[in-house]
């Protein structure tokens, strides 16, 4: 059996949202023949954990655990945090905050190339070189899953080693991520960044994206990457939903869920306005939110009147946010950027319930409509007419079925078998 080897800094217990991917992918790759390995680090105290996705694992994949230096430790220390008191990405990479915040973010944009993980680099090098060697000396393929983009860095290094095949699989963009837009970064820093971005996607023998948007505007930017480029998307683990329990709810109460992080600047200021109109002729209306909340979001939902019917769940095992899901009448899903399809789209198309989407973008439109599973609408927009043609939207589950991380797995083992 060939065999790869993956690069994730986070790992259950992790709870990090965007981990679910790489763990479906670990967990089918064998029956296509191939035999996954993973690297990682040995702490990683950012994210709030999830002990039962240690569930997960097949007690015979192989794991190591590189030492790491985690410079998230040392910014709580700095701004007065306790080690064990979590940190939120919207906190971290705020404009706002004290001199020390301030400090520490000047810091992080212009001396941390690519990322504030790239600590990890030679300890993750130096180990995962050694963890091969004491698995039998071979490697057919390395998978760096990004971010953190260091990941790609030390996957680069590796493959190069042992003279295997490197996959840098890109669930954000590297030197556009959406929150650099904000910050002004010096042209040293910028220039090094590019560097290595294109170092990476020009070396490697093959790139992963997770939405086609993505993938297009890294052929606008690098043109060499389109015959050697790929899409596979979040999907979702269809055994997960086996035991989902659907709710018999209250028909006369009307639930809508949003699940995952919603920053201020994914706020439908128009939605709510609506919402409230609705209750206002009667209609009972409840709110349940999970993951991260912007203050932004919560004070337009007080100024509407809708602080007693807002129900926020703060972050929640994956088990239990399903359940969250199949109570829903309505799932709430609010992209920020083109080149972005949220991991949640997948899991909300597999509950089947009617999804109303903001944003501006194709690629999602496009996705609704072949599922006949909601509609979006612009933030300028109130989304009222999704709440007048409900019945219309019967999420087609035949088409949904191609984004089971089973048949994703299939498309990544083929990308592998044509490059090894």
């Amino acid at each position: 059996m060939k065999k790869v080897l993956f690069i994730t800094y986070y790992w259950p217990p992790s709870g990090k949202a965007s981990l679910h991917f790489p763990l479906g992918l670990i967990k089918h790759l064998p029956k296509y023949g191939w035999e996954p390995m993973v690297l990682t680090v040995q702490e990683e105290s950012f994210t709030k954990k999830d002990e039962s996705l240690l569930a997960e694992i097949d007690p015979n994949l192989k794991v190591y655990k590189s030492k790491n230096f985690e410079v998230f430790d040392f910014y709580k220390r700095f701004i007065g945090k306790k080690k064990n008191e979590s940190l939120s990405v919207s906190e971290v990479m705020s404009k706002e905050g004290n001199w020390k915040h301030k400090l520490s973010l000047w810091i992080r944009m212009n001396l941390f190339i690519p990322d504030a993980r790239v600590t990890w680099y030679f300890n993750g090098v130096k180990e995962g070189i050694d963890f091969i060697k004491y698995n039998g000396s071979e490697i057919d393929a390395v998978i760096s899953i990004g971010t953190p983009h260091s990941t790609h860095l030390i996957g680069r290094k590796i493959a190069q080693h042992y003279q295997s095949k490197h996959i840098p699989l890109f669930t954000d963009p590297w030197t556009s991520i959406s929150y650099y837009k904000q910050f002004k970064r010096n042209w040293i820093s910028e220039s090094l960044d590019n560097y290595l971005e294109r170092k990476i996607l020009k070396e490697c023998s093959h790139s992963i994206f997770v939405a086609e948007n993505t993938k297009v505007e890294y052929i606008e930017k690098f043109p060499f990457v389109k015959d050697k480029s790929s899409v596979l998307y979040w999907g979702f683990n269809e055994e997960k939903f086996a035991n989902v329990t659907f709710k018999i709810t209250d028909s006369a109460e009307e639930i809508l869920v949003h699940t995952g992080n919603l920053f201020d600047y994914q706020n439908p200021v128009k939605l709510w306005e609506a919402i409230r109109e609705r209750k206002e002729k009667g209609k009972r209306i409840k709110l349940i939110f999970t993951g991260t909340v912007g203050p932004k979001i919560i004070q337009s939902i007080k100024d509407n009147n809708l602080e007693e019917n807002f129900d926020y769940k703060g972050f929640l095992k994956y088990d239990e946010l399903l359940e969250v899901l199949a109570e829903a009448d309505y799932l709430l899903m609010c992209s920020y950027d083109n080149r972005h399809v949220p991991g949640k789209l997948f899991e909300y198309l597999r509950i089947g319930k009617p999804i109303l989407a903001f944003g501006n973008n194709d690629e999602i439109d496009r996705i609704l409509s072949e599922a006949n599973a909601g509609k979006q609408f612009a933030y300028t927009e109130s989304g009222s007419e999704f709440f007048e043609s409900i019945n219309e939207y019967k999420t087609d589950q035949e088409i949904v079925k191609k984004f089971d991380r089973s048949q994703i797995t299939k498309q990544l083992s083929l990308i592998l078998n044509n490059l090894v």
